[in-house]
């Protein structure tokens, strides 16, 4: 009698392991975790750790004494704060006129038309350069014994003004210098947004009779929906978390006028004249509350716009 020879299972009929099965589910899981672990670690628990501590008055080194709401009710006194928070509704507004200029250049730097690589490359140059940059060139361009902006001015029989200087236009100066970085992400957004802007539609509303205007407004740019909600998000943000630029060229004056809350949040946080970290989480807290509003109710737009389709 033989022996039965062994015959090797092929590779069909080898049990496949748990992660084998369950491969398709679990694969992106493995790519996010990182991401996911790094978003808890670096922005979800700071955020719950600012909120704890602005029930606290701490100055960083110490024991935290928890003081409830005191700091908030403080805020409400707070002449320095309503300065600040003044500011922000400020740059809030005007720093939205970077979406319809990004957008509009955009709309040019399209076209094909001689020299537009260079076009393209100088319209560009802002978003590239530093926000450090950006402040020391506006604070010589206002200088007002040799700022480029008082000899213009000075073309038309006005000046010299000491924009940075000058409690009443040193917020707007500032503001003028973020929009110019600002108005080149715009255009970076709404260039690549033309990108995917359907061809098919552009002509079918030119057999139509559509052009110019109603073109725009009609055919384009709601085909730009998702980079216009882009580029709200990331402007409301950059105009509410303004620090950089106020730091280089004013650090807050004069007389504190173009502080804004996130600088008023460094100043009495973290600066020589502060350490008071319980105030400043306060006046953090507010600033993500502020924040989470214009985000939750564009997200909630996008939501119904989605689900209405």
């Amino acid at each position: 009698m033989t022996n039965p020879v062994a015959v090797p299972q092929t590779t069909a009929e080898r049990p496949r392991s748990w992660y084998k099965r369950n491969e398709i589910a679990l694969t992106p899981w493995l790519f996010l975790i990182p991401g996911v672990l790094f978003f808890l670690v670096y922005v979800i628990f700071p955020i719950f750790q600012s909120i704890s501590i602005s029930f606290t008055e701490w100055d960083g080194l110490g024991q935290a004494e928890p003081v409830g709401l005191e700091n908030y009710r403080e805020l409400f006194d707070d002449d320095a704060f309503y300065t600040s928070l003044r500011n922000n509704i400020i740059w809030l507004f005007l720093y939205l006129l970077a979406i319809p200029a990004g957008l509009f250049i955009a709309l040019f730097l399209n076209q094909t038309v001689f020299g537009i690589r260079l076009y393209k490359s100088l319209f560009f140059f802002p978003f590239v350069i530093s926000q450090v940059v950006v402040g020391l060139v506006f604070s010589w361009f206002y200088d007002p014994t040799f700022g480029l902006f008082n000899e213009i001015i000075g073309w038309f029989g006005l000046g010299p003004v000491n924009v940075l200087g000058d409690e009443r236009y040193v917020t707007y100066g500032i503001i003028a210098a973020g929009i110019w970085p600002q108005t080149a992400y715009c255009m970076i957004l709404y260039l690549t947004g033309l990108n995917a802007v359907d061809p098919e539609q552009v002509e079918a509303a030119r057999l139509d009779g559509a052009k110019g205007w109603r073109m725009l407004w009609y055919v384009i740019i709601p085909q730009l929906k998702p980079a216009t909600f882009i580029a709200f998000v990331v402007t409301i943000i950059g105009a509410l978390r303004s620090f950089d630029l106020i730091s280089i060229m004013t650090n807050g004056g004069p007389f504190g006028e173009s502080r804004v809350l996130s600088f008023y949040m460094f100043e009495v946080a973290l600066s020589e004249y502060g350490f008071r970290m319980g105030y400043g989480a306060a006046i953090a807290v507010i600033l993500f509350l502020i924040m989470m509003i214009f985000i939750t109710y564009f997200l909630w737009s996008m939501y119904r716009e989605e689900r209405g389709r």
